[in-house]
């Protein structure tokens, strides 16, 4: 209830309240960039198809099949959605994902700000020339019985047999049953994907209201490259099942089912192999207590790491030196990127983050 009150009473941006230890998850949300790829084959999908209102088509079923990842998975494992850690700055999360498929899938994920907290992150696939870069933050409101999270930042997709491009606009969410005790999310507002060809989709979200409507409810529309031809509609659940019309057939079929598709585990070094700024083993103790619910060791564990970042912070002012991020720069956004931006009307960033490659493979890092 203390939380609550802090929670109601609070005004602007919640990202600086700390949360009590037992609504803790014991993951770092810099962890998170790997619900972009946990489904490898959707990932690379796109780069098979030469028809690009095809191509489109599949990178919004990749996009859809991503969300029930990224927003309801842990609320399934724990019972309800459980508050991430916050990552500290240049904490990093490396893996791949090693299947059936050619080459291997990449995962570079560093926390490159912690005022305001950002995450930036790179997901490529060589063999099949296919490269995911982007970013995001959260600035965190409480509004009547729920809390609203609107994600900053974008993604882009990148596919190089066809060089082109797909800008991703973030969706909002809010976390209801806060109140209840069972908190989970559900998305609103909308995306927006919009490819370097000329295609365009625009994904609605809505939840389950008082009297009607299923939860985690999506409605998209494809565009035609003159933005005014309605191609195709897609609609269902992003974690459950959904089907596409083809408007100018008229003719329906299926589409996704997110409960039947399974994901791939993402492979990770033996913590005693990683650096100690690597997100499991910088987090190791606090996880380890959160799995026992022992909230003391909790407390105690994770203001050690927090406390150790202040006097980091504290010497770099006191030295006049800056933070220099391992593998990721802040750039002015220029170029292709920003006419792709342009073309679904969406204000792009004056400076975006974008993944330094040679940087990573020259790294130790790198050896994954």
């Amino acid at each position: 209830m203390t939380f609550l009150r802090s929670l109601a009473t609070s005004k602007g941006d919640l990202s600086s309240i700390t949360a009590p230890p037992f609504i803790l998850s014991g993951t770092s949300l810099v962890e998170y960039s790997k619900f972009w790829a946990e489904l490898p084959d959707l990932f690379v999908a796109p780069t098979m198809i030469l028809d690009k209102e095809e191509r489109a088509i599949a990178v919004v079923r990749w996009f859809i099949a991503t969300l029930k990842g990224q927003y309801t998975s842990r609320n399934e494992a724990l019972g309800s959605e459980k508050k991430p850690l916050n990552p500290f700055l240049g904490e990093l999360f490396l893996g791949k994902w090693e299947t059936e498929l050619e080459g291997t899938t990449i995962l570079v994920s560093e926390q490159v700000s912690h005022h305001p907290p950002v995450t930036a992150y790179a997901i490529y696939n060589d063999a099949y020339g296919i490269e995911l870069q982007g970013y995001n933050g959260q600035k965190a409101s409480l509004a009547t019985t729920m809390l609203n999270v609107r994600q900053v930042g974008h993604a882009v997709l990148y596919i190089k047999k066809f060089d082109e491009y797909y800008y991703i606009t973030l969706p909002t969410l809010h976390i209801e049953g806060l109140f209840y005790g069972a908190p989970y999310v559900e998305l609103e507002q909308k995306t927006l994907i919009q490819s370097s060809s000329g295609y365009c989709a625009s994904i609605e979200y809505s939840g389950k209201g008082y009297f009607s409507g299923k939860k985690n409810t999506f409605k998209a529309k494809l565009y035609a490259p003159d933005q005014s031809s309605l191609l195709y509609t897609i609609s269902g659940q992003w974690s459950g099942k959904s089907t596409i019309v083809n408007e100018k057939k008229k003719s329906e079929s299926f589409f996704y089912d997110a409960t039947e598709h399974k994901v791939v585990p993402l492979i990770v070094k033996p913590l005693e192999q990683q650096a100690e700024y690597e997100s499991q083993r910088a987090w190791e103790k606090v996880a380890a207590a959160v799995q026992v619910m022992d909230y003391d060791t909790i407390h105690l564990e994770k203001s050690k790491i927090e406390n150790q970042q202040r006097e980091l912070r504290k010497k770099e002012k006191e030295e006049g030196v800056k933070w220099q991020r391992r593998y990721f720069e802040l750039i002015e956004d220029e170029g292709p990127l920003k006419e792709v931006a342009e073309l679904a009307g969406i204000e792009p960033d004056e400076k975006v983050w974008r993944f330094t490659r040679e940087a990573f493979e020259h790294s130790p890092d790198s050896k994954l």
